[in-house]
């Protein structure tokens, strides 16, 4: 199964209604709590009888089917349990994307091993840092990381590093392990993947598989039909379990892609007949604005789901690209709540229907961004916000076993953190998502900006997320990030705007574009312009090291301008010009 199969020809299902969406993914899973020694790979070794020589896992170098899938599967269980590994124990994957990835931790985790899945980008400090958190009693790598795991880990340690395509699987019969598995046992380790700070390891349970499994099968109407075109990292929850497993379920398959390619995107879709895509972050912005994707693609998808896509591109990439629908959702790897909009409304995050919001509370508190705390009332408790009003967004956690649940991290104090306690009532505890929201009057919610990327100018809150929705819209614009500096002797941050832009970009044509849309304390004061913006694996703009350069152009190649006001224009900032602005000879 090494090369592209053929066209599928069983009638996909139509755009649905979104109370059907819903009630399908209700139904899909009502049974996790009742079947508690149910875990996502026994639903795959069900399939291998069911679906037998059908495709699960498709790319250009390796395929399964689903019965040579769940052998792999049980290969890797073999392997492991030779090696002393038991119930509890946590082996280290890094690995590139690949069908085998998939089969690794689902055959560890079918006998209750724990899986760290590690970022293939990383190594130094930062790999060090995540392979202690994970505490493994063995590594999985691919050869070209074998190295680089050995040095994290230091000399003196006793973790083995393992050759993943040097292991030595055989076919052998199962023996039950001592413990019984339950979905409430931890299945993986997935690093959450902030574009500030080092990583935490956040824990993800058999039961959050299924959930996840199952909740978007139903949602997004899956069938034996389908075929998902997966080119995000494996090591994430999006890309490594959701792409993956939601189509799976329902005996559908899953391409992977090494990674993902503008230029190879369409050519993928339409050679592998995929009906589905899994985007996150700016990538639908890369597609749309990419000189290697002139042409409309003659493809055969039904519907894309992500999360990220914004608001200023959603009705121009949809009807270029004829996508039927595209289902936006919002969630965290080890969060409590998630938001879906499947009525295709653009721009909005999602939204919790009303019969449906008992089950799932989510809730907006006001915030203040001085002390980084939502506000509370003369009551002690926090207060929520208005229609159309900014706030930090809230999911009250359950202590049972459906919805609302918060696994944390392997880090207690930093799961501790994220919990906020007596928000309505003397000692409840809701999620704190850290994300700033706000909701219409249809019940809609929409994304406004990460807390710690507003900042204040002028004695005023600047959104970078609303600036860079109206900067990306600009004349000559192809993308933009923004951001808040220092500026010597000025009280807050002035705003920033790094710019990648076509060669008809006109500074004075982008002073009176976000003039016009924007307040003047928002109207980037710096802009800097490059031929690219550093991004993390899943597309978010990677603002530290931007933020760090500050506005000093003798710390980058890229061109800097700033406003003057006296002179109603944008100025190439150069040494002279950056000694006179940090020595207070120029006021803003």
């Amino acid at each position: 199964m090494n090369a592209p199969a053929e066209k599928m020809t069983a009638d996909l299902p139509k755009v649905r209604p979104a109370s059907l969406a819903w009630g399908d993914a209700l139904a899909a899973t009502a049974s996790i709590s009742q079947n508690p020694d149910r875990l996502l790979p026994h639903l795959i070794e069900q399939l291998a009888v069911t679906n037998c020589h059908a495709p699960a896992l498709l790319s250009d170098t390796e395929s399964f089917s689903f019965a040579e899938l769940a052998r792999r599967m049980d290969q890797y269980a073999v392997w492991a349990g030779a090696r002393g590994l038991k119930h509890g124990d946590r082996v280290a994957i890094m690995m590139s994307n690949r069908p085998a990835y998939v089969a690794l931790w689902l055959g560890l985790s079918k006998i209750g091993m724990v899986c760290a899945l590690i970022n293939t980008s990383l190594n130094g400090r930062s790999l060090e840092h995540c392979l202690k958190l994970a505490a493994p009693r063995h590594v999985i790598a691919e050869q070209p990381f074998v190295t680089t795991c050995e040095a994290a880990l230091g000399t003196g340690s006793d973790v083995r590093v393992w050759d993943h395509d040097g292991l030595d699987l055989r076919d052998s019969a199962l023996s039950s392990p001592k413990t019984a598995i339950t979905i409430d046992d931890t299945a993986l380790l997935i690093y959450t993947s902030g574009t500030t700070g080092l990583p935490k390891a956040a824990r993800v349970s058999h039961r959050r598989l299924l959930n996840w499994a199952l909740w978007f099968k139903g949602l997004l109407g899956n069938t034996a039909a389908d075929r998902m075109y997966d080119c995000l990292p494996l090591y994430h929850s999006v890309g490594g379990v959701v792409a993956v497993a939601a189509t799976l379920v329902a005996g559908g398959s899953t391409v992977i892609a090494p990674k993902f390619s503008a230029r190879q995107f369409w050519d993928d879709i339409c050679r592998w007949d995929c009906t589905q895509f899994q985007y996150i972050g700016e990538l639908c912005r890369y597609l749309l604005t990419s000189p290697d994707t002139a042409s409309v693609p003659n493809h055969r998808l039904r519907l894309a789901c992500g999360n990220g896509l914004r608001a200023d591109i959603w009705t121009g990439f949809q009807q270029r690209f004829a996508i039927p629908q595209i289902i936006e959702f919002y969630a965290a790897t080890e969060g409590s709540f998630s938001l879906f909009n499947v009525e295709g409304k653009p721009g909005a995050i999602g939204r919790v229907p009303a019969y449906l919001r008992h089950r799932f509370p989510t809730a907006i508190v006001k915030f203040d961004p001085g002390t980084g705390q939502p506000v509370r009332g003369a009551d002690g408790f926090c207060v929520r916000v208005e229609a159309g009003e900014a706030g930090e967004a809230l999911g009250r956690i359950s202590a049972g076993d459906g919805a609302g649940r918060f696994e944390g991290y392997t880090d207690q104090i930093e799961s501790e953190r994220k919990v906020l306690r007596g928000v309505f009532a003397a000692g409840d505890a809701w999620f704190r998502t850290g994300d700033l929201m706000r909701f219409d009057t249809a019940g809609f919610y929409y994304f406004v900006d990460r807390i710690g990327d507003t900042f204040r100018w002028k004695g005023e809150n600047v959104s970078t997320l609303e600036v860079a929705n109206v900067a990306a819209t600009a004349p000559g614009v192809r993308d933009a990030v923004i951001y808040g500096i220092d500026v010597p002797g000025v009280d807050g941050k002035a705003g920033m705007a790094m710019l990648k832009v076509d060669s008809d970009f006109d500074l004075a044509a982008f002073r009176l574009h976000t003039a016009s849309q924007l307040p003047a304390f928002a109207v980037p004061l710096f802009l800097r312009i490059g031929k690219d913006i550093s991004t993390t694996e899943t597309f978010k703009h990677m603002k530290q090291a931007l933020i760090g350069d500050g506005f000093d152009p003798a710390a980058t190649s890229d061109q800097i301008f700033v406003w003057l006001g006296e002179r109603g224009s944008y100025v190439a900032l150069d040494g002279e010009l950056h000694r006179k602005i940090i020595s207070g000879h120029i006021h803003f």
